[in-house]
């Protein structure tokens, strides 16, 4: 029976299913992550603060970048591991190693932040959504900043896969996690600080997962195989 899944069909030995096992990191790392927020017996939180937060107007309408970003990376997750196994990979790899980092930081030097606003002067829908992420996510564990990163790990998953419309893979994409990035700030729950330790994670990972771009692999193998049939005697 011929397959109409998007990038070929689904074998049993395809890359696909060989790719699976990265999706056990998600549910483990939920689960560790709860751990550290709600059961984690801290006893000292590092307040996080710096002068450019009190810089930084609370402003609601970042709200909506900011819950954006949930289907911004479940859905680029979904798009490469559908569209392009290798890619995908390299996307796991750059998420597991960076959300691995900032768990390991998270033990090691637990942090929270003070600048949430106390009152909402308007009540709205904005407003609304924004009260309900403060009593569903706490102050605590804010550094460095998982939106950032995982804003980042789609934004360079983007730019390794070709198949995307360059609209989308050069601006769009890019604009989005620069938006849901600085969402963080203006909807005070980061510091500025946090979106820097993010950067730095992500810079220390980058190289270890990007060295190589996944897009040339399969030409490469098809120069290979043409050069070796070339070389092969002709009947």
């Amino acid at each position: 029976m011929r397959s109409f899944m998007p990038g070929g069909p689904l074998r049993l030995n395809g890359p696909r299913l060989r790719s699976l096992n990265l999706l056990l990191f998600w549910p483990i790392f939920f689960l560790i992550f709860t751990y550290a927020e709600h059961y984690f017996p801290a006893t000292y939180y590092y307040s996080m603060h710096c002068r450019l937060d009190d810089l930084i107007p609370f402003c609601k309408w970042f709200v909506i970048p900011y819950v954006i970003w949930f289907p911004f990376v479940g859905g680029m997750v979904a798009y490469t591991f559908f569209r392009n196994p290798a890619v995908f990979r390299r996307l796991m790899k750059f998420i597991i190693l960076t959300y691995s980092a900032a768990l390991l930081v998270f033990f090691l030097f637990p942090t929270c932040q003070h600048l949430r606003p106390v009152l909402f002067w308007r009540h709205d829908l904005l407003t609304r959504m924004i009260a309900s992420i403060y009593a569903n996510d706490t102050n605590t564990n804010v550094c460095p900043s998982i939106h950032v990163i995982g804003s980042l790990a789609v934004w360079l998953a983007a730019r390794d896969m070709k198949q995307l419309p360059p609209l989308l893979r050069k601006y769009l994409i890019p604009a989005m996690a620069i938006l849901i990035s600085v969402s963080t700030v203006f909807l005070k729950q980061h510091s500025a600080l946090d979106m820097l330790a993010a950067l730095l994670v992500c810079a220390a990972a980058y190289p270890l997962v990007y060295r190589t771009p996944a897009r040339r692999t399969a030409p490469l193998v098809v120069q290979a195989m043409e050069m070796e049939q070339s070389r092969s005697p002709q009947l």
